[in-house]
């Protein structure tokens, strides 16, 4: 399926949830803030919301720094 990840389409396995994408795209471990759509689906959600062909998706994670 091709979706859409912070701008970029790529190109994924169909029925892929939100929690298998933060996988792939093997971001470092904290917390981060999803967006499908322009909705915010809720961390317990990451594992049972599917993703669809033509999904944009937004994911944002926190960096500290001083």
């Amino acid at each position: 399926m091709q979706i859409w990840v912070n701008g970029i389409e790529k190109s994924l396995p169909d029925a892929l949830t939100i929690r298998q994408l933060l996988n792939l795209l093997e971001l470092p471990p904290g917390p981060v803030a999803v967006e499908v759509n322009r909705d915010v689906v809720p961390r317990v959600r990451h594992d049972q919301h599917i993703l669809v062909e033509g999904d944009r998706i937004e994911v944002v994670t926190l960096v500290g720094g001083g």
